[in-house]
């Protein structure tokens, strides 16, 4: 992806804190004789683009989840725990410039859905939304499928039969 980060960054370094990753949208004029809708800056976090980029992606029928095996087996431990939440985001990687973003989504399909068609519609949903919501442009979405959620990859613990009695 060759979308140039705006966003500051801290020291390196193990103790280094580093703020949330912002894109100034719009560049704002100070002073009380510009028009009231240019006096300031807009800014969008980068997990702003993230979120809306995964709801985006998630909207669309035959993404069964998202994100690596990895991630996805601890996201489901995270989705379990009393008062924990679902990570939108997860799956999700972007970089964010000043005026344009790109996006990295890892999926899991359903059996039986065209990979190619369900791409495209992602591809086109996540395009929308994040250029609709957030007013960036969208350079990229690029789309891993990582895996194929089968009829028989429940989670529920497979049945073992024992050999001895």
């Amino acid at each position: 992806m060759s979308v140039q980060s705006a966003s500051p960054t801290a020291p390196a370094g193990p103790t280094a804190k580093q703020p949330p990753a912002t894109t100034a949208l719009a560049g704002g004029a100070t002073g009380a004789d510009e028009p009231a809708a240019t006096r300031g800056r807009t800014s969008i976090a980068d997990a702003v683009v993230v979120k809306v980029a995964g709801v985006a992606a998630r909207e669309i029928p035959g993404v069964h989840a998202m994100g690596g095996g990895l991630s996805r087996t601890i996201g489901a431990v995270r989705d379990r725990v009393p008062g924990g939440r679902s990570n939108v985001g997860r799956g999700v990687k972007v970089e964010v410039g000043e005026r344009q973003t790109a996006i990295d989504l890892d999926l899991v399909v359903e059996d039986g859905v065209p990979i190619a068609d369900l791409a495209r519609d992602v591809r086109e949903n996540v395009i929308d939304a994040v250029e609709r919501i957030t007013g960036l442009e969208v350079v990229e979405v690029n789309v891993t499928i990582n895996d194929v959620h089968l009829p028989d990859d429940e989670d529920s613990a497979p049945e073992t039969t024992s050999r001895v009695a």
